[in-house]
């Protein structure tokens, strides 16, 4: 059985990028290993797309979008937090830029 981490939008304290944190520790205290729990962020729902030939992985000649933390989540699956930079269609985004775009969400949905 294969597990894929995807949280649904569609709730009302649910929040992109931030709810993926909860679910992956979810998963861990479920049972499952750190491991097992990022294969199913990255590897598996690659499969499912039938796209595994160009992602899910880190290989030669597939699309290079990448989280760089600075702590381990295999030591503790809470360390996907620890984000130090993002590499994203090509384009490097590190911390300072990543905090300048979560400001202006924040400042353009106050609600949320």
């Amino acid at each position: 059985m294969k597990f894929l981490v995807g949280t649904d939008l569609g709730g009302r304290d649910i929040y992109p990028g931030f709810s993926t944190h909860e679910e992956l520790a979810l998963l861990v205290k479920a049972g499952l290993t750190p491991m097992e729990t990022l294969i199913a962020a990255t590897r598996h729902p690659a499969e499912c797309l039938s796209q595994a030939a160009q992602l899910g992985t880190i290989e030669k000649n597939k699309i290079a979008d990448l989280v760089l933390l600075d702590q381990n989540p295999l030591d503790d699956i809470l360390n996907t937090k620890t984000i130090n930079a993002v590499v994203a269609d090509g384009r490097l985004f590190k911390r300072p830029e990543l905090d300048a775009m979560l400001q202006m969400v924040v400042e353009k949905a106050p609600g949320r």
